[in-house]
C-alpha cells in the first residue's frame, strides 16, 4: 500500500475491508483454533485415556497377600476408571469447543464481509426507499 497518496478513499476502504480485514479475521480464527487446540491437548488426553487419573497408582505386595493384591487391584482400576471418564469429559469439552470457535470464526467473516450491504439495507428500511 505505498501508493496510498495516489488512491482515492473508496479504493482504499474497499482494500482494507475485503482484502486486509478479512486476512486479519482468517489469522485470529486459526489463532483460536490453535489455542482450543493447545488448551484441550485432544490428541495427548486420547493417548493417555486410561492412564491413572492423576498419576495415582499403588504398587502390589513383595510378599503374596491376596487381601493387599485385590486392595491395590482395585484401586488401580478404579483410578484408570476416573481418568478414563475425566480425560473424555474433557475431550468432549475440546470438540465442542472446537465446533463453536469453527462456527463462530465462519459467521463473523460472513458477517464481516456482508456489513456494507446490511448497512444499506437498514438505511433503506428506516428510511423508506
Amino acid at each position: 500500500m505505498e501508493t496510498s497518496d495516489k488512491q482515492n478513499i473508496v479504493t482504499l476502504w474497499f482494500l482494507w475491508h475485503f482484502y486486509e480485514m478479512p486476512k486479519f479475521l482468517f489469522s485470529a480464527w486459526k489463532n483460536y483454533l490453535k489455542f482450543g487446540s493447545n488448551y484441550f491437548s485432544i490428541a495427548f488426553l486420547a493417548k493417555t485415556l486410561f492412564s491413572p487419573w492423576r498419576r495415582y497408582k499403588w504398587f502390589y505386595p513383595k510378599s503374596f497377600d491376596i487381601v493387599e493384591f485385590f486392595n491395590t487391584l482395585i484401586s488401580n482400576t478404579f483410578s484408570r476408571i476416573l481418568g478414563a471418564i475425566c480425560r473424555v469429559v474433557l475431550i468432549i469439552m475440546g470438540i465442542v469447543f472446537q465446533i463453536f470457535i469453527f462456527f463462530a470464526g465462519i459467521v463473523a467473516i460472513i458477517f464481516w464481509i456482508f456489513i456494507p450491504l446490511i448497512i444499506i439495507l437498514g438505511f433503506l428500511i428506516v428510511f423508506g426507499a
